[in-house]
């Protein structure tokens, strides 16, 4: 394993005592995975063969997000339902405060509820003009993600996520800033964080160091962003906030024209980070799938999970197998 994963630039610390999956007993591995509202029929289809043929994985939930300013919010509402209707997934709902009043969100709540999902992604979100577009709190609405999820928790018993940030938020002062509204989330009824994806594993440990430290004992689930565009995910990255070392642009340099390169490389960085992860401990993920499953498939194959066959379409078989025959 040692000849595929070489030193990273920033090495990770020994596994930490007290950690949820510390210990020498044969851990558990589980994965989440998230997906957008698709805009065509194009998209849509691709969608729903991302989720088929994650869904024989059983993830713990998978997440539909919600476009800035709720510019998604029919598509997510439909998408979620869907999901629940039709796969025995356990589907998450995105739901942001952003550009809509307390009623109109306390609605989509509540519809969410009717619908039979139990469980909700609550983010302060980006304003209508995108990540850059400074900030401003709906007058009569939530003020930011704390005030959110505790709108939510009153509504109903929903389990409810939020956003954390290794880096920190581009809008806030402060990594110690983030980490009080973190807090504040968990005070409001948040159970799980999922951080903004990362690829120095270093800074998501130091960054859980000082969560903990401030005595949050939430789970803090990895986001992994495998990289199918570099460029794309370069730009979208200094939106974020999120770094990019200079050791993962070297590997993508001269790759923008080589689409079957790129896909190696992409697996190989991605492996790379996920396996270093489980060996410091982790055994929760979250994956930013961008609606392309086989990839995160492939990764998903190399921490141990593997398909249950009940959940297997006949078609889906039948490709599995047509697969196989041309492999070999």
């Amino acid at each position: 394993m040692n000849a595929i994963r070489p030193s990273r630039p920033q090495p990770c610390p020994p596994p930490r005592a007290g950690e949820e999956s510390e210990g020498a007993a044969p851990r558990s591995i589980r994965a989440s995975f998230e997906f957008f509202p698709p805009k065509t029929p194009e998209m849509e289809q691709s969608l729903w063969e991302a989720i088929a043929r994650l869904a024989p994985l059983e993830p713990n939930f998978v997440s539909v997000t919600y476009g800035a300013g709720g510019s998604t919010r029919e598509r997510t509402h439909t998408t979620v339902k869907r999901i629940l209707a039709e796969t025995m997934l356990t589907p998450a709902a995105h739901l942001t405060c952003v550009a809509a009043s307390r009623a109109e969100i306390d609605a989509v709540v509540a519809a969410y509820a009717d619908a039979g999902i139990r469980h909700i992604v609550a983010l302060r979100g980006d304003p209508p003009g995108g990540a850059g577009e400074r900030y401003a709190p709906h007058p009569r609405g939530y003020q930011n993600a704390a005030d959110l999820v505790a709108g939510i928790k009153r509504i109903g018993d929903f389990e409810v996520s939020v956003s954390a940030y290794p880096e920190k938020h581009p809008d806030s002062p402060s990594v110690a800033a983030d980490i009080d509204m973190l807090k504040a989330k968990v005070d409001a009824g948040a159970t799980r964080a999922i951080t903004q994806f990362f690829f120095e594993n270093g800074l998501y440990f130091r960054y859980l160091d000082r969560v903990r430290a401030s005595g949050i004992g939430i789970p803090i689930v990895p986001g992994i962003l495998p990289v199918q565009n570099f460029k794309t995910m370069k730009n979208f990255a200094a939106r974020c906030g999120t770094s990019v070392p200079a050791w993962l642009a070297e590997r993508f340099d001269g790759l923008d024209d080589d689409t079957a390169t790129r896909k190696l490389i992409t697996a190989a960085v991605a492996a790379e980070q996920v396996l270093d992860l489980v060996d410091h401990g982790v055994t929760d993920f979250h994956f930013y799938t961008m609606n392309r499953a086989d990839l995160v498939y492939a990764i998903c194959h190399l921490l141990g999970l593997r398909p249950n066959q009940a959940h297997i379409t006949p078609s889906q078989s039948h490709k599995e197998k047509v697969r196989a025959s041309s492999d070999g």
